[in-house]
């Protein structure tokens, strides 16, 4: 059974510059390659990316939600890698854990077929 650790990092906020990108879409997305190279590296694997709330004070007594956006990655972790107290977030479920299949399948009835069940006596033959 293979178990995950996971890695949560604030996505990036302002894109890089670089020669030959130009574009603001073109720095955000080399500063997302970089960032996403770099975890790669490391063994980490890119899941998806969230919007998240938080609730944020605001003055004394008021608080405001805002949303923070996320990317969240995951690596494997053996037995022998886990780290003494370390807590182990999620695991994937195996194939061999899944629920047994007990027979096979039915065929669907064709339309065609006579209904299955009790058969209510016809009132129009008495």
């Amino acid at each position: 059974m293979q178990r995950f650790e996971y890695k949560v990092i604030p996505a990036p906020k302002r894109g890089e510059k670089a020669r030959g990108v130009k574009t603001t879409e073109e720095r955000f997305a080399y500063a997302l390659t970089l960032l996403m190279n770099e975890l790669g590296a490391e063994g980490w694997d890119y899941v998806r990316a969230d919007a998240l709330p938080c609730e944020e004070r605001v003055g004394l007594t008021g608080t405001k939600t805002t949303f923070q956006n996320v990317l969240v990655f995951r690596r494997v972790v053996g037995a022998s890698e886990v780290a003494p107290g370390a807590r182990l977030l999620l695991q994937d479920p195996s194939p061999a854990a899944a629920a047994p299949r007990l027979g096979p399948a039915e065929a669907p009835v064709p339309a065609s077929a006579p209904p299955v069940g009790p058969v209510k006596p016809d009132l129009a033959a008495e």
